[in-house]
């Protein structure tokens, strides 16, 4: 099973990033001739993930399931998700209408790519910068707002292992402060399927599901308890929800456990 497992993802990967180069050097170089966001960068951009999620379910046997798009609010807002896989990214972006994600800046300085980034609203932040990259960070993230996107960002920074210690930043405590927009959290599976450090991709149902949205003005410490609050619980009972039914992948023993005893607390 494994093995074979191993051959279909492959595949996927072959596929994957033959079309994702493809199409990041189309996009670029629409960038490099226009200096302008185009509405076929926007097409493509859209094919890519709806492809990927075809390609996924085909070549891996992955599904993708997607709920709670009606929580999204009108107009700009903060869309923060949990982030264990990189098919986080292309399963929530045909939910955000026109959709700014944060990313690092060390891609946007990728020739093609960060080009095709550029003219797809992306918003950089150079981590090794520290604090002294929030400035930028709020400059950029108030001009998407008011050219009308919905800012995409993955609060812990980096991709995360199912169930492991959760990790939040202060960015997203910072944005919420500065830019005073709703927020909505979003829980996810991904990383049962699709493993940050795995070789294969495994069959199953990934889930994600955007949650009732958090409204402007709290607390800090508030809003960041309710945020980490709600992405935690409803990604663990996804993930809980996925092992009941069974999964296809062999356990690793700290997730095993991990389960086990959160099962066990709950019954």
């Amino acid at each position: 099973m494994k093995f074979i497992q191993a051959i279909r993802t492959a595949l996927f990967y072959v596929v994957f990033i033959g079309q994702t180069a493809i199409i990041a050097i189309i996009i670029g170089l629409l960038w490099l001739i226009t200096r302008r966001r185009t509405n076929l960068a926007w097409t493509l951009a859209k094919y890519w993930c709806r492809s990927n999620v075809w390609l996924l379910r085909v070549l891996t046997g992955v599904r993708t399931i997607v709920t709670g798009a009606e929580n999204i609010p009108e107009g700009g807002c903060i869309i923060a998700s949990k982030h264990q896989s990189d098919w986080d990214v292309f399963a929530v972006f045909p939910y955000t209408g026109r959709p700014a994600y944060i990313i690092k800046q060390e891609l946007m300085d990728l020739p093609f790519f960060g080009w095709a980034a550029r003219s797809l609203d992306c918003i950089a932040v150079d981590r090794r910068r520290g604090a002294d990259a929030i400035p930028q960070l709020m400059t950029q993230a108030h001009a998407a707002i008011d050219r009308g996107c919905r800012i995409v960002i993955f609060p812990e920074g980096t991709r995360k292992a199912p169930l492991a210690p959760a990790d939040y930043r202060q960015g997203i405590v910072r944005m919420y402060g500065e830019l005073n927009v709703p927020v909505v959290p979003v829980a996810l599976n991904s990383g049962l399927f699709w493993g940050r450090n795995s070789l294969v991709i495994w069959p199953g149902k990934a889930e994600a599901k955007f949650l009732p949205a958090i409204e402007p003005g709290l607390p800090p410490d508030v809003f960041s308890a309710r945020l980490k609050k709600a992405i935690e619980s409803e990604s663990t009972d996804l993930i809980l929800a996925a092992a009941e039914k069974g999964l296809s992948r062999p356990l690793d023993p700290d997730l095993s456990s991990r389960i086990d005893a959160l099962k066990a607390s709950r019954s």
